[in-house]
């Protein structure tokens, strides 16, 4: 914070204000405040002229300042340091303070006491709020601005006092309590300030309207009516009519601002008089004499003209000020929603959701064109505000999710439902889900590399045992089978492979190729699977162990299958039993070796 040495009221003390954003203006600036409107703000921070203050006015600020210097050993009493008034700023915020601690670490904000200060405590005490964070029950105006305070100042605190004081310095009643920061608020305001700094800029100063009156209207002429002993009329009552005329056509027919609706009501409380008035003459004129018909039907239809008048007008100013209203609340809306557009372009394809604006309820009860749209301005700025807020806080969670979630859009399909959530929640949520699909990934690769060493170790052995095949079949002696059941080859040649044996269909019976041994009969069916032989012997033979390690060659080829005859089995199994054996001799010698 940088300190300003100024004196509150002084001429550069105002020079200052006008250059930043002061805390004493955030309630006017949040729509808060009950002293100054947004608009009217907007009209002094643009034009630079700040009206006089009128005499209670001035009366109220000298009461208050009487009453901080005479609350302000209270007040460090309760702190237990000395407190200093000061002016300080952050960048555009300043703040003015009541008084704060020598470390600036502790504030002091006095106000006078009145019913809402007094609503707030006895909220406090019906609560039973803990006094370390009571502050939150204050009015929301003095909230906000003890909330920039904090802002600008970077206390951890402020000590809120408001006291009431007789004349001669006696203390009446006092109250305390401590505000702490609160987050959210102060978002709300940065966003507020934001949003009025747009407004600012555009801002086009409009007429100020005066005060309205009913602006004069002539008279109407007085009804007079009598009658003389002739039974003759005498009255003005022509006059009056053609006054009455002109009267009527003088009033407004379609009011559309404050004046006017102004005179049209005026216009119809002469109306109402007119119809008294001739009333009153008629009736005169009849307690001395006898019903006249002329003059009675001039009196009623001037008083007819007269009642019809201000009824349809009264009628039609309820239903201009309708309309009107209507208008403004339409178009305030138009002017949300349209921002809203603009907020959700900048964060496409992700959507605010909707922000809410009672355009309607905010000038429930309100009685002229200008405060109504004063108050539709400052709600429709605090919805603008809120769609800003909202709008920062997806960006920065979309920011977030892009720096530590690319690559992992699947895992979050409900993403434009995520960004609503707080950054904290955002954060977490989002940071579930990654380790969640880390720890999956890591499982994944696990199983990948056991199933690719499964592999490679199957292989080897593979390999292994093809290698120990080779070598026993390099180093060992041919099996002769008995002489009797086979007819033996000289030399037998390296295992036969299946796409020879499929070649075999086409083999007679009783017929082999060199180097394997058939034993069938040329009638013999072969009906035998390698799945039979398998089941029998308790362990499967492959294909081409059979043929070119035993060699025995199949009978028959279906589908490209080996079939092998009754007679076959026989053979296959001692030519199994003689294969067995010159291996345990050939790994016996080994073992020696």
């Amino acid at each position: 914070m940088i300190t300003h040495d100024l004196i509150q009221g002084s001429p550069e003390w105002l020079a200052y204000r006008a250059q930043h954003f002061n805390a004493s203006d955030a309630p006017a600036m949040m729509g808060c405040s009950p002293y100054k409107t947004r608009a009217q703000l907007l009209r002094e921070l643009h034009t630079g002229i700040v009206p006089e203050p009128d005499v209670a006015t001035e009366k109220r600020f000298a009461n208050g300042h009487r009453a901080e210097a005479m609350a302000r050993p209270l007040a460090e009493e309760i702190i237990g340091e000395e407190l200093y008034p000061i002016t300080g700023s952050e960048g555009r915020y300043s703040a003015s303070f009541d008084g704060l601690t020598l470390d600036e670490s502790q504030g002091f904000e006095h106000k006078a006491l009145n019913g809402d200060i007094r609503a707030a405590f006895a909220a406090m005490a019906e609560q039973r709020v803990d006094r370390e964070a009571d502050g939150w029950l204050l009015p929301l105006y003095h909230r906000v601005q003890m909330e920039q305070q904090l802002l600008v100042s970077g206390a951890e605190c402020i000590l809120f006092m408001a006291s009431e004081w007789t004349a001669d310095g006696e203390l009446v009643e006092e109250r305390h309590c401590w505000y702490y920061p609160d987050d959210e608020l102060r978002g709300q305001i940065l966003a507020g300030w934001a949003q009025f700094e747009k407004d600012l800029a555009a801002y086009v100063p409009q007429e100020r309207p005066e005060p309205v009156t009913a602006a004069p209207m002539e008279s109407l002429p007085a009804v007079a009516v009598r009658m003389d002993g002739a039974l003759q009329v005498h009255s003005n009552l022509p006059a009056f009519g053609a006054a009455l005329r002109a009267f009527v056509e003088r009033i407004p027919k379609q009011p559309s601002t404050d004046q006017e609706f102004a005179d049209t009501e005026a216009a119809c409380k002469a109306l109402k008089r007119a119809e008294d008035a001739l009333d009153a003459a008629e009736a005169n004129a009849l307690a001395g004499l006898a019903d006249v018909e002329t003059m009675r039907r001039l009196v009623a239809d001037f008083r007819a003209l007269a009642r019809d008048t201000r009824l349809e007008r009264s009628k039609m100013v309820e239903r201009r000020k309708l309309e009107i209203r209507e208008q403004a609340v339409a178009k305030s809306r138009q002017a949300l929603d349209l921002h809203i557009e603009v907020v959700n372009a900048e964060i496409a394809p992700m959507r605010l959701q909707p922000v809410p604006a009672d355009f309607a309820g905010a000038i429930k009860g309100l009685k002229s064109l200008d405060s109504m749209h004063a108050k539709l301005d400052a709600t429709l700025a605090a919805a603008k505000i809120a769609a800003d807020t909202q709008g920062r806080a997806i960006r920065k969670n979309i920011e977030h999710f892009q720096e530590v979630a690319i690559g992992l859009e699947a895992l979050f399909a409900d993403l434009h439902q995520l960004v609503h959530k707080s950054p904290e929640d955002f954060r977490a949520a989002v940071q579930a889900r990654v380790l969640a699909q880390q720890e999956r990934d890591r499982k994944a690769e696990e199983a990948r590399k056991a199933a690719e060493a499964q592999r490679i170790a199957e292989a080897e052995k593979r390999a292994r045992e093809d290698e120990a095949r080779k070598i026993a079949l390099a180093a060992a002696p041919a099996v002769a089978p008995h002489a009797a059941l086979v007819q033996k080859a000289d030399k037998p040649e390296p295992a036969a492979t299946l796409s020879s044996l499929r070649g075999m269909a086409t083999m007679p019976p009783g017929k082999t190729s060199e180097g394997i041994v058939q034993s069938s009969r040329a009638d013999e069916p072969a009906t035998l699977k390698l799945g039979d032989i398998g089941e029998r012997l308790g362990f499967a033979l492959r294909a081409d162990f059979i043929t070119g390690t035993l060699h025995v060659a199949p009978s028959a080829v279906e589908r490209g299958l080996p079939r092998f005859t009754e007679s076959q089995f026989g053979l296959i199994c001692r030519q199994l039993v003689a294969h067995v054996s010159a291996m345990a001799e050939v790994h016996a010698v080994e073992e020696v070796a």
